[in-house]
């Protein structure tokens, strides 16, 4: 198959040409890395990485296919996909297409044949930029003006685009999704694999209720929660926290997501209501962004932020060192947080803030990404204590 030239541009006018690895066509954003080896659908469908072009600095991206079981929401929402060399194979049994082939089915535009290693070091030395891809004949200074025209990260509410339109039981048998006989757990259309079948409605009483805030929700959070015995109920990430407590739960989550936290203060408002309420709460990655900003601290821009599969995390409390999965681009402010509030855990790459907890409340958050998928499973561990402290 002859495939279409293509050409990524950086706002500052650099550009670095190659071809089209899937959809045709023009697209913009925050041009970032990530240096996962494997897990690239599981990149391409985190909700996280809305407004955002993704390069994958390993060399050859691909080699396993792409597969149902592999999503972590109903569709990607990445900007655009950058890799050095795309796999036209798919060497795996559960693969149901090539990389490629998914690339154009949901029209995201992907540029392969570039040189990912001086694009990775660009964006280290300088932090992330707008950039824009561009298939075919499209000039430089058009995509210049496009990169331009993107809006920056910083300021920018992406969890509107991605949050979930209604409220919804997950794996249980009062609402959906629910789990056929092969185990698999359908809803709407899209395929949630790895669930286990649904709880019996005479179980149901049993199973602790989490409300979970959708601010861009990996689906393997709700996979970890329900593993742990919880039934869970998602919500809107606008939904007042009157609405989640007259839902009666005996917790509350708060999830990862897109964008910049200091741009939802109503959701921090909601976010200190639950906590003034006494509702043990965990939050990760937006949602330990969140959690600092109702408990009175601020949040600040990284560089180039932090996005991949190995990197390690000390626990302060413990010593013990985590290796973990993390895709932030925002990171709570050193300083900023008041006495009542302890910083748990930190990177061991720069030293930012980790984790943290509430001195006098049910209420901690990470980061990084327990539930990993892709990932190492180290930081498991934090779903079991957030179960230990639910009101049962």
């Amino acid at each position: 198959m002859t495939r279409a030239r293509a050409r990524l541009v950086l706002e500052d006018g650099s550009f670095f040409d190659g071809v089209a690895c899937g959809a045709d066509g023009v697209t913009s954003g925050e041009v970032v890395f990530n240096t996962s080896m494997t897990g690239y659908q599981e990149v391409l469908t985190d909700p996280s990485y809305a407004g955002q072009i993704v390069t994958m600095t390993c060399p050859e991206i691909g080699n396993y296919g792409t597969s149902l079981f592999d999503a972590e929401s109903r569709r990607p929402s990445i900007a655009g996909f950058i890799v050095r060399e795309c796999s036209p194979i798919a060497s795996n049994w559960r693969a149901s297409a090539t990389l490629e082939e998914y690339l154009r089915a949901h029209q995201i535009v992907a540029l392969e044949g570039i040189d990912t290693r001086a694009l990775t070091r660009r964006l280290r030395s300088g932090g992330v930029v707008r950039g824009a891809i561009g298939t075919g004949e499209i000039g430089v200074d058009a995509l210049v003006a496009r990169a331009r025209r993107t809006p920056p990260m910083a300021g920018r509410d992406l969890v509107t685009e991605v949050t979930c339109a209604e409220p919804f039981d997950f794996g249980t048998s009062h609402g959906a999704p629910l789990a056929d006989e092969s185990g698999i757990v359908t809803d709407r259309g899209f395929v949630l694999p790895g669930c286990g079948k649904a709880a019996p409605p005479d179980g149901e009483a049993h199973r602790p209720l989490v409300a979970a805030y959708d601010f861009g929700m990996k689906w393997n959070i709700l996979r970890r929660l329900t593993a742990c015995g919880c039934a869970v109920r998602v919500f809107p990430a606008a939904t007042p926290a009157r609405e989640v407590l007259a839902a009666g739960p005996a917790g509350v989550f708060l999830s990862n997501g897109p964008g910049d936290p200091a741009a939802l203060p109503q959701i921090v408002v909601s976010v200190r209501a639950l906590i003034d309420a006494g509702l043990p709460t965990f939050g990760i990655c937006l949602g330990h962004q969140l959690l600092a900003l109702a408990l009175g601290g601020k949040t600040f821009k990284l560089k180039f932020g932090h996005r991949g599969g190995n990197h390690p995390v000390k626990d302060r409390e413990t010593g013990r060192v985590e290796i973990t999965a993390q895709n932030h681009g925002f990171a709570v402010e050193a300083g900023s947080l008041p006495r009542g509030v302890v910083v748990t855990h930190e990177s061991l790459y720069d030293g930012t803030i980790e984790g943290l907890r509430a001195v006098d409340a049910p209420v901690f958050s990470v980061q990084y990404h327990p539930e990993a998928s892709p990932g190492p499973h180290d930081a498991d561990y934090l779903f079991q204590r957030f179960v230990a402290s639910l009101r049962i």
